[in-house]
C-alpha cells in the first residue's frame, strides 16, 4: 500500500477532497448529489478494491438518480491502509474504467465513513446498530467466514471464533461483529439488518446464514433461534475484474484529476451483480442501475462458473503453456479464441438451465459475447499464471461438474478434456521450454511428488493425478469416457505443444 502522505512521482501535490470536486476537469465524472445530506444505510465489512469498484460504484450511480439514505460506512477488519489512504480525501476516490479505447474516470462519493475494526470495535458496532442501517454487506474472502469449506459449517475451534464467543463486545471476525450487532439491535427493539455477502463463493448467502445462526446459537439458543427466524441472508453473484492498483495507476489518475488520489481503483467496463430480492428492512433501488434482482441466484452462479471461470481456467493453462503471459495475449491468437467460443457454445453452455429471457433469465448469447470481449481487453493485464493458481480447488466446479453433466447426457467432452489435460501438463512443473513452473496450489507438495515420480510420462502422470479423489472424486477416474480423452489430450500436449494442439482443436 502506498503511503497516504507521499504523492506519486510527478503527481500533483494537492489532495483529492470534497472542497476540490468543483475544480476537477470536465472529463471527470463526480458526485452530483449532496453528500452532506446522506445518512449511513449500509455498513460494509471488508472494504477494499473490489467493493469500491463494484458495490459502491452501483450505489453511487443510484444516488445520482434516486437520492436516499444509502451512504456507506466501510470497515477494514485488519489493515488500516484503506482508511489511511481515503480518510484525508473525505472518503473520495476514483474508479478508472479501462479498455482498448482508453480510460474513463469517475470520483465516487458514497463512502462516508472509514473504520478499522481492531482499533475500535465499539465504533464499528455503534455504526452497525444505528437505526438508519438496513444492510450489512461483506467482502471478507473465504477465510473470513471461519468455516470448513468442505462442509460449509462454522469452524467452532477456530481461535478467533473462540475469542469472539468469549469476548462478544470485542469481536475480531466478521461473524462476531454481525452477531454482536444483531444482539444489541434485538435488545434495543430495532429490526435486524439484512446480511448480504458479496464474496465470490457459491451460495454465499446460505453459507453466511448457516455460520451466523450456529455462532448465535453457541452464544445463546434463544438468540440463535431469533437469528434463524428474522435475519435475511440473500445469495448474490458478483463479477468484475479489479486488478491491484499500481504506482503507475496512481500517477496516471492523479495527473488526469489535477489532484492526488492516493488509492484509485482500476477496472474493466463489464460489471454484474445478481442478488436474490430478500430485504425485509428495505434496500436501494439497485435494479435501476443494472443490478439483477432475482428469486434464485443459483442458475446465475452456475452460468458464471462454467462459462466465465471454466473458460478462464482453459485459457490460463493452455495459454501459459503456449507462452502467453496474459488472457488478452492468449485471446489475440485466433485459434485460442475459436476454441474458447466453441467450448462455451458446444460443451459448457449446453449444461446450463437458465430461466427463459422473457421470465427474467440471462441472455446467454449476449453473455458469451461479453465474455469474449472481456477476455480480449488488453488494458487489463490479467496473468495466465495468476488464474492458474489453486487448480485443485477450482477444477471440480469449473470443469469437472460440466464434464459429469455431459457424460450423463452421452455427449462428447473433447474441449473440456483438453482443458483438464492442460492442467495436468501445467502441474507437471516444467514448461515447454524446460523451465520450471511456479505451481501455487494447496496440494502443491503432493503435485510435485507426482510429477517427480512420473518423470514426464503422460500415461503415468494422468493415472497418478486421477488418484486425487479430493479433485476427481471416485466416479470420474473409473469412467473411460473421461480418462481416455484426457490422457490422449495430455499425450498430445507433451508431444506437440499447446499451440499446435489448440490449433487442431479449434
Amino acid at each position: 500500500m502506498p503511503s497516504s502522505t507521499v504523492p506519486p512521482s510527478g503527481a500533483p501535490s494537492r489532495r483529492l477532497s470534497a472542497s476540490g470536486l468543483s475544480t476537477l476537469p470536465a472529463t471527470v465524472a463526480r458526485p452530483g448529489y449532496d453528500r452532506e445530506a446522506l445518512d449511513i444505510g449500509i455498513v460494509h465489512l471488508g472494504v477494499g478494491a473490489f467493493q469500491r469498484a463494484h458495490q459502491a460504484a452501483y450505489t453511487d450511480a443510484l444516488l445520482e438518480q434516486q437520492f436516499g439514505p444509502w451512504g456507506i460506512a466501510g470497515v477494514s477488519l485488519r489493515s488500516p491502509d484503506t482508511r489511511d489512504a481515503l480518510e484525508p480525501q473525505d472518503g473520495l476516490y476514483t474508479v478508472a474504467v479501462r479498455d482498448a479505447e482508453g480510460e474513463r474516470l469517475r470520483v465516487i462519493g458514497c463512502l462516508l465513513d472509514l473504520l478499522v475494526a481492531h482499533e475500535d470495535p465499539e465504533a464499528v458496532l455503534e455504526r452497525m446498530c444505528r437505526p438508519s442501517v438496513r444492510i450489512v454487506t461483506l467482502t471478507v474472502t473465504e477465510k473470513g467466514y471461519c468455516h470448513d469449506p468442505a462442509t460449509g459449517a462454522l469452524n467452532e475451534a477456530h481461535p478467533d471464533i473462540r475469542h469472539d464467543l468469549d469476548n462478544p463486545d470485542k469481536p475480531r471476525t466478521a461473524i462476531g461483529f454481525l452477531a454482536e450487532a444483531l444482539s444489541r439491535r434485538r435488545a434495543a427493539g430495532l429490526a435486524p439488518f439484512t446480511v448480504l455477502s458479496c464474496d465470490n463463493l457459491p451460495s454465499n448467502g446460505d453459507t453466511v446464514a448457516r455460520i451466523l445462526r450456529r455462532f448465535a446459537e453457541l452464544r445463546d439458543p434463544a438468540f440463535g433461534a431469533w437469528v434463524a427466524e428474522t435475519v435475511a441472508c440473500p445469495n448474490s453473484m458478483v463479477d468484475r475484474i479489479v486488478p491491484a492498483t499500481t504506482e503507475a495507476d496512481r500517477a496516471r489518475v492523479s495527473q488526469a484529476l489535477g489532484m492526488q488520489d492516493s488509492w484509485p481503483v482500476v477496472t474493466e467496463p463489464f460489471t454484474q451483480w445478481v442478488v436474490e430480492d430478500r430485504f425485509p428492512a428495505g434496500r436501494p433501488a439497485w435494479e435501476t442501475v443494472g443490478v439483477e434482482l432475482v428469486a434464485d441466484v443459483h442458475p446465475y452462479e452456475t452460468m458464471k462458473l462454467r462459462l466465465l471461470n471454466g473458460s478462464h481456467s482453459t485459457i490460463a493453462y493452455l495459454g501459459y503453456l503456449a507462452g502467453y503471459e496474459t488472457v488478452s495475449d492468449t485471446m489475440a491468437d485466433p485459434a485460442f479464441a475459436t476454441l474458447v467460443r466453441n467450448l462455451m457454445d458446444r460443451e459448457t453452455g449446453p449444461t446450463l438451465h437458465m430461466p427463459p429471457k422473457d421470465q427474467g433469465g440471462a441472455d446467454m448469447e449476449q453473455y458469451k459475447d461479453a465474455l469474449i470481449t472481456r477476455f480480449r481487453n488488453p488494458a487489463l493485464r490479467h496473468r495466465t499464471w495468476q488464474i492458474a493458481m489453486d487448480g485443485t480447488q477450482k477444477l471440480p466446479q469449473r470443469l469437472l461438474n460440466p464434464i459429469r453433466d455431459r457424460l450423463a447426457a452421452g455427449e462428447p467432452i473433447d474441449r473440456l478434456a483438453l482443458a483438464v489435460a492442460a492442467w495436468m501438463r501445467y502441474v507437471a512443473g516444467t514448461d515447454e521450454k524446460g523451465q520450471p513452473i511456479d505451481v501455487r496450489d494447496p496440494l502443491a507438495s503432493r503435485l510435485a511428488e507426482i510429477a517427480a515420480a512420473t518423470a514426464g510420462n503422460p500415461d503415468r502422470l494422468a493415472e497418478a493425478l486421477f488418484g486425487l479423489t479430493a479433485v476427481f472424486g471416485e466416479d470420474l477416474p473409473r469412467d473411460p469416457r473421461f480418462t481416455a480423452p484426457v490422457t490422449a489430450a495430455l499425450k498430445r500436449l507433451f508431444a506437440e505443444g499447446a499451440r499446435a494442439v489448440v490449433a487442431a482443436a479449434a
